[in-house]
């Protein structure tokens, strides 16, 4: 019995069952490491948003008031915040996680959009944050990368 199997061209192609799986190369060390020094950067940026959200620190809540957050809106912002950047920073649920956060990253783009925002400075900052966390990611998970290369073939 045979199954279908997707090549590199995108076309299908009849493999039999007992052919083994194509491997990926080894990452080289310094792509490995550049890739978890910028999770570590992002992950660190992203935790310790999410900690003074859950903390309520008084400039966090000026700062949302200002951007039109109630105070019983911060806590679960920032939780769901930090479980998104804990399933980011674990490599099994890492693109769940980096999933997660773009969403994250979409809602605070918006809300800068409400408020009239600089647009460089304040609107685009999300998207700044989202390409050092998957940049990162494709870095540190070669799967990642062939999929970016599949999608700007």
């Amino acid at each position: 019995m045979e199954s279908a199997v997707l090549n590199q061209n995108a076309s299908l192609t009849a493999a039999a069952p007992e052919a083994a799986p194509a491997t990926t190369p080894e990452l080289s060390r310094a792509r490995r490491w550049t890739g978890r020094v910028l999770t570590g950067i992002a992950g660190l940026f992203l935790v310790v948003d999410a900690l003074a959200k859950i903390a309520e620190i008084a400039p966090v809540v000026q700062g949302s008031a200002e951007l039109g957050y109630p105070l019983g809106t911060m806590a679960p912002i920032g939780w769901a915040l930090l479980v998104s950047t804990v399933l980011y920073l674990y490599p099994r649920t890492a693109f769940f996680g980096a999933l997660l956060l773009t969403g994250y990253m979409g809602g605070a783009i918006a809300t800068h959009v409400r408020v009239e925002h600089p647009l460089f400075t304040h609107t685009l900052f999300p998207i700044y944050v989202a390409v050092l966390f998957w940049a990162a990611l494709a870095l540190r998970d070669r799967r990642l990368e062939g999929i970016i290369r599949q999608t700007f073939k």
